[in-house]
């Protein structure tokens, strides 16, 4: 068992279908828990019943609750999720919100202090606030696993270049790498190109790039590793990359061979995908199918 601290935004996504638990970082540590992992929240909520019901939902997921804060200045976050014909997801975040307002505190001084990985994403360094509580427990983190997670227009290429040169390990998704790589004055389409000048210029030598149904590259230890994808039929695409990294950092703390890790994750984020919303339960026995049909 591996102790997995994620910092960031805990929210309700309002799909066509209603409201779902969600916020990117909350989706990663459920999943990380649901593999047998031991993982926390950093976040914050609303003095309100929206609020008090995102603790009774993750209560009831057997999550920690115990770090996630009250602010007296915001209310509990509400996200608009629109669905293309293909399942796709874009959001609409209102700003601020309570987790834009997360203060530093010494119990999660601790909590940071003694995990295994420290996952964090862009959205939240969006307020002054919640970056400035990133930063110090930043310096805290052995191990400091950056998920880039842009949200048109809630990051700037300033905020995301000081976030990756910060981390141990970076993922991004096919159009993420390619976004900031062209804002960086580099245009090759080739993903191993960008993903070698992405560690270059971060000093980060391990980075993931998600590609959707063509699944997913790793680069670690100046060696490339694939994984094609898995064919599905997609629900919707909310939370299948969160999933994606639980399971995949979850497997390489716990000792996985990059290959086996990058298979894995990828079957995780496929079935993820093949059911509506960002938490469905998976049994051990799916996972294992996607990976080894029988």
């Amino acid at each position: 068992m591996k102790n997995i601290v994620c910092y960031g935004e805990v929210l309700w996504d309002m799909l066509p279908s209603g409201k779902k638990l969600g916020g990117a970082p909350l989706n990663v540590a459920l999943r990380a828990q649901s593999l047998g992992n031991n993982a926390t929240v950093i976040s914050a909520i609303g003095n309100d019943e929206l609020g008090h019901e995102i603790i009774r939902e993750m209560k009831a997921y057997a999550a920690n609750t115990g770090h996630i804060q009250i602010s007296k200045n915001y209310e509990t976050s509400v996200v608009l999720v629109h669905l293309d014909q293909e399942g796709s997801a874009t959001y609409e975040i209102k700003m601020p919100c309570a987790w834009d307002d997360i203060a530093i505190s010494a119990q999660d001084i601790e909590i940071v202090r003694n995990s295994d990985a420290f996952i964090y994403g862009s959205l939240i360094a969006r307020n002054s606030t919640s970056r400035d509580t990133l930063c110090a427990l930043l310096k805290e983190a052995k191990f400091k696993v950056f998920d880039v997670n842009l949200r048109p227009p809630h990051f700037s290429q300033e905020t995301l270049m000081n976030l990756m040169k910060q981390a141990d390990f970076i993922k991004l998704n096919d159009d993420e790498i390619f976004l900031i790589c062209g804002n960086m004055g580099f245009h090759s389409q080739s993903f191993e190109a960008a993903i070698r000048f992405l560690a270059s210029h971060t000093n980060t030598n391990q980075i993931c790039v998600t590609r959707g149904k063509d699944g997913a590259i790793l680069f670690v230890g100046d060696e490339f590793i694939y994984n094609r994808g898995y064919k599905i039929t997609v629900a919707d695409t909310v939370g299948a990359g969160d999933s994606f990294l639980a399971s995949l950092i979850s497997k390489l703390l716990n000792g996985s061979t990059p290959q086996e890790a990058i298979d894995f994750a990828s079957a995780v984020g496929a079935i993820v995908a093949s059911k509506e919303g960002a938490n469905p339960v998976l049994a051990a026995s799916e996972i294992m199918n996607m990976i080894e049909p029988k």
